[in-house]
């Protein structure tokens, strides 16, 4: 099957901007012995001592290896040299240490990914105004709305905002830039670390179509998964199916989306600011817990949460109105709870206290391996008139 050069991927320049192994970059800026080494980040908060305090005078032999990890926490990222032994992220450490049991395994410091996170979009939003906010470690950017944007297809301002990018946080990272977001996010992932992949016309069938469906963002594993049993394997075996016969399969509209993206077709703009709906909270325990046994303990971590919910809404200037929490049993069954107050807010207290209610209506026999807490219906602080916090005062946890 050729393409006839369609319409659709015109002239249009979006690029898609991801870092390279992000979390595991940072660490390895405060770590740089550990370089060319397979390092992991997951588990525990990070705590003093071995490697962690020891810092630039550590050697590799100093931190944590992998095989001596013991709970069911999972992988947040892994440095290159470990996803060669198919260490990736959401893989539980426990697989992971039996497939690189050698590697050097790093907890998560987010308040310092948050930080290089800011420094790596401060550089690009410097450049032009049209950044879209994907998560931490991704952006959207509209090389169009760049003077000079498209020059070699886009090539010429990818290699600018590399090079400022590393020069403002000493991270890589990779870009696509295609006529459409949808094809950016697939091209950005072709040639890690620290590439750039331009799509042009005519590029559809030889670049994109040989690759598996998983590579379309929306295409998750049960979509992958089934799409193999009926024999689809590749973006252009799926290219070649009827719309209605995928209508069939998967749905009428997630057949027809499944359609036009194996075709590349995406209307999608770049948005440059879009407001969140809510913003949680939540945790996974190293051991289970028992609302009564380890009270105290969990009514710590519940009070940690509901302050950690408060400072982003505080940090993002939002206040929202309501109030709920998540808890997963150690059977798997998860189970949710919310209140909607009579005012909007902020404030830790507030959020403690109504989540404590949630939690009495939920219930609490069996042992818990999840908390979380969320707020939503959120607006804008600034939009609304100070509360007075709600006093906190009961324990969250008693009957």
């Amino acid at each position: 099957m050729t393409i006839q050069s369609p319409a659709h991927l015109g002239a249009r320049r979006i690029a898609h901007l991801d870092m390279d192994a992000f979390y595991a970059s940072v660490e390895l800026l405060r770590y740089p012995q550990l370089r060319g080494l397979p390092v992991v980040i997951g588990g525990r908060r990070r705590r003093s001592g071995a490697g962690q305090e020891a810092g630039l005078d550590a050697g590799s032999n100093d931190f944590e290896r992998l095989a001596d990890y013991t709970g069911r926490g999972v992988v947040t990222t892994a440095t290159y040299p470990a996803r060669e032994f198919d260490v990736h992220s959401g893989l539980g450490l426990m697989k992971a240490a039996k497939r690189c049991p050698d590697a050097i395994l790093l907890p998560a410091d987010f308040d310092e990914y948050r930080r290089y996170s800011r420094m790596f979009k401060a550089v690009i939003t410097a450049i032009t105004p049209r950044m879209e906010d994907r998560g931490i470690d991704e952006v959207y950017i509209d090389f169009d709305s760049v003077p000079g944007g498209a020059e070699q297809g886009g090539r010429v301002l990818a290699e600018r905002m590399q090079n400022e990018v590393r020069a403002a946080t000493g991270l890589s990272c990779s870009l696509g830039v295609a006529p459409n977001k949808l094809l950016a996010k697939i091209a950005s992932e072709l040639h890690k670390p620290n590439g750039i992949t331009i799509l042009n016309e005519g590029d559809l069938e030889s670049q994109i179509w040989p690759l598996p469906c998983r590579r379309i963002n929306g295409v998750g594993p049960k979509a992958a998964a089934r799409l193999e049993q009926l024999g689809i394997n590749s973006i252009g075996e799926l290219a070649r199916c009827e719309r209605g016969w995928l209508a069939e399969n998967f749905g009428r509209h997630h057949g027809a989306w499944l359609h036009e993206a194996s075709w590349g077709r995406d209307e999608r703009d770049v948005v440059t600011h879009s407001e969140p709906v809510s913003m949680s909270c939540e945790t996974t325990f190293e051991r289970d817990l028992h609302a009564v046994r380890d009270r105290p303990e969990l009514s710590a971590l519940f009070t940690k949460l509901c302050e950690r919910v408060a400072t982003d809404l505080q940090r993002h200037g939002y206040a929202g109105r309501t109030i709920g929490i998540k808890l997963r049993y150690d059977n798997f069954q998860s189970v949710t709870r919310a209140v909607t107050l009579p005012m909007y807010t902020a404030e830790a207290a507030v959020i403690r206290r109504n989540a404590g209610l949630c939690l009495r209506r939920a219930p609490l026999e069996r042992r818990l391996r999840l908390l979380g807490v969320r707020v939503g219906s959120l607006v804008k602080a600034t939009a609304l008139p100070v509360n007075e916090p709600l006093p906190e005062t009961f324990d969250l946890f008693s009957h």
